[in-house]
C-alpha cells in the first residue's frame, strides 16, 4: 500500500489512484478526494482533525447513532490534540464539527440536511459518514451541503476481513483541500505537452509541514483503493443502483416477515431504512445463539454499545442474500 515518491516513475500506480479519487468524488458529490485512508474509522478521525485545524475549535459533536468503534478511534486521535468528543445534536461556538452517519449505525435514515444546517449555523463543519452503496439511491453529501464526506469502502468489491485490510475514503469541498490529509494525485503536462500524473499539493503533508500538518498519515491503502475503483467502474451508475435497490427490497421484505413473528417488532417503525434495520425481540441473546448453532450469522446485539437498546438486534440484507437465504433464516427462527 505504498504511494510512490518518485511520481514520474510510477505512472500506472498514480493513474489508478487518480481514477479512484475521481470516482469517490463523483459518488459523494464532493469536489476532491484523497488517495484513500485505512478504513472508515480513521476516515472519521482524520475528518475531525481537518475541522479542528480549519476552525481552531476543540470540540467535536457526535450526533445520533454513529458507529461506536469509529467514535473510539476518534477519541484516541483527538486525545493528543486536546479535542473533546461530545454526544448530542446541539452545536455551539466551541464546536469544530458535527459528525453524523447516513444511514446511522442502526441502519436508519437521519435528517442529514437538518444536521448540516445546524452545524453551519454554529460556524462548524458538517461531516457525513456514509455507506457508499446507499449513495446510488440516497442524496450524496455534496447535495445537502456537507463539508466533508467519509466512509468505509469494504462494500466496494472487497472481501470481509476481521481487522483489515479495508479502505477508508474521504472527500471534501475544494476550499478545504489544503487541510485534506494523505496523498493527493493530480495531473500535469511535461515539456512536450504530454499529460502525466503527479503527487499534488505535497507541501501540506507531514513530511514537509511537520507538526503543522493536519495529519501524520503518509501512505494509503492503494491496493484496496484499486479494487474499489475497479468495482465502481465495472458496476457503473446503473449497476450500483441495482445493487442498492435489490438490497433495499430484500431488507424490507425481511423486516415485514420478522415483525410478524410472535413478540417481535421493529424497534423504530416510523423510521426509514435502506438495507439494515433494528428489531426488538424477546430473549435476544438466545436468538443469536440459536442462529449460530444453525450456521447463520444472525442479528447484531447493539446493547453492548447502547444500553437503551436492550433486546434490539440489527439485521442486514445485501444483494447476496437471495430468497432462499431469507427462507432459511425464517425457518431457523420458527
Amino acid at each position: 500500500a505504498y504511494t510512490p515518491y518518485q511520481a514520474e516513475a510510477s505512472q500506472g500506480t498514480l493513474q489508478a489512484i487518480f481514477e479512484y479519487q475521481t470516482l469517490i468524488a463523483e459518488l459523494t458529490g464532493m469536489d476532491v478526494s484523497n488517495a484513500s485512508l485505512y478504513d472508515g474509522a480513521t476516515a472519521v478521525a482524520e475528518a475531525a482533525m481537518m475541522a479542528y485545524v480549519h476552525t481552531g475549535r476543540n470540540e467535536v459533536l457526535v450526533a445520533g447513532y454513529v458507529h461506536p468503534e469509529y467514535v473510539q478511534v476518534l477519541r484516541a486521535f483527538g486525545e493528543g490534540r486536546g479535542i473533546k468528543v461530545r454526544k448530542g445534536d446541539q452545536p455551539n461556538k466551541k464546536t469544530a464539527a458535527v459528525i453524523f452517519q447516513q444511514p446511522d449505525f442502526l441502519g436508519l435514515l437521519v435528517d442529514a440536511r437538518g444536521m448540516t444546517q445546524a452545524a453551519h449555523d454554529a460556524g462548524a463543519l458538517a461531516i457525513a459518514c456514509v455507506d457508499p452503496i446507499s449513495l446510488a439511491i440516497l442524496a450524496p453529501p455534496g447535495e445537502y451541503g456537507a463539508d466533508i464526506a467519509v466512509g468505509e469502502g469494504q462494500q466496494l468489491g472487497l472481501s470481509p476481513s476481521l481487522g483489515g485490510p479495508h479502505v477508508g475514503f474521504i472527500a471534501c469541498r475544494r476550499d478545504l483541500v489544503r487541510k485534506l490529509p494523505g496523498r493527493l494525485v493530480g495531473t500535469a503536462h511535461d515539456a512536450q505537452g504530454r499529460r502525466g500524473f503527479v503527487l499534488a499539493l505535497a507541501a501540506r503533508e507531514q513530511h514537509i509541514r511537520r507538526e503543522k500538518a493536519t495529519s501524520n498519515i503518509c501512505t494509503n491503502h492503494s491496493l484496496c483503493a484499486l479494487a474499489a475503483a475497479v468495482y465502481l467502474t465495472y458496476m457503473g451508475p446503473y449497476g450500483l443502483r441495482q445493487v442498492a435497490e435489490v438490497s433495499f427490497k430484500r431488507a424490507h421484505a425481511l423486516a415485514e416477515r420478522l415483525a410478524a413473528l410472535p413478540g417481535w417488532e421493529l424497534a423504530f417503525p416510523a423510521r426509514q431504512f435502506v438495507n439494515e434495520f433494528p428489531v426488538r425481540v424477546p430473549k435476544a441473546a438466545a436468538v443469536v445463539r440459536k442462529l449460530e448453532r444453525k450456521g447463520i450469522l444472525g442479528g447484531l446485539a447493539v446493547n453492548r454499545w447502547f444500553r437503551e437498546l436492550k433486546g434490539v438486534l440489527t439485521f442486514t440484507c445485501t444483494e447476496v442474500n437471495d430468497a432462499r437465504a431469507l427462507d432459511e433464516l425464517m425457518a431457523a427462527l420458527s
